[in-house]
């Protein structure tokens, strides 16, 4: 899900932003997070990664801490940062009524952990919120992004890359250079 977002933001001529894009031993990861944070004018959070873990049967909750960081950012940041927008995906609806139940009344999407979905909901929201038009089509970037899919492990193998040593600039960066050449 997570690829599959970076790759329908890139698509859509955005800058996907991460902690993954930097390594830095020497920033607070949270740090790192808030400061990124501060500096986009979007956010995409998806809470549905809230599993029990098999071995201590607890959930991790970082997404909907970073979506707590987004909000009360453009709630309490400067002027500028009150023009924030944020899409709020989850696996199912209201599902996330039982683990954060204090975000009932905002606009939830789900995704049903369908990629196709993802990618359809999240162009509609860009267009919406960035107010940009003639974007592609959710149907169009989800072709691509299966297209893409097919050709990362030789686009992989021509930067000499094992596909688990591939960072998340490089993600963004082999992206960039597919959509040049096939968009």
């Amino acid at each position: 899900m997570f690829d599959a977002i970076v790759f329908a933001v890139t698509d859509l001529g955005f800058v996907a932003r991460s902690a993954r894009e930097e390594d830095d031993g020497g920033e607070f990861r949270l740090a790192k997070i808030q400061r990124i944070i501060e500096q986009c004018r979007y956010g995409v959070h998806d809470i549905s990664a809230v599993e029990l873990d098999d071995k201590h049967k607890l959930p991790r909750f970082n997404m909907p801490l970073e979506l707590g960081l987004f909000l009360g950012c453009k709630r309490y940041g400067s002027s500028r940062q009150s023009y924030k927008a944020s899409l709020i995906f989850d696996a199912d609806p209201y599902r996330y009524q039982i683990f954060i139940s204090d975000i009932a009344g905002q606009d939830i999407h789900a995704h049903g952990n369908d990629v196709k979905t993802a990618i359809r909901e999240l162009r509609a929201w860009l267009a919406t919120a960035s107010k940009r038009t003639m974007l592609p089509g959710g149907k169009d970037i989800f072709d691509r992004y299966t297209r893409f899919q097919s050709d990362l492990p030789a686009l992989c193998a021509e930067l000499k890359l094992e596909p688990t040593e591939v960072t998340f600039k490089d993600f963004r960066h082999m992206i960039v250079a597919w959509l040049k050449q096939y968009r």
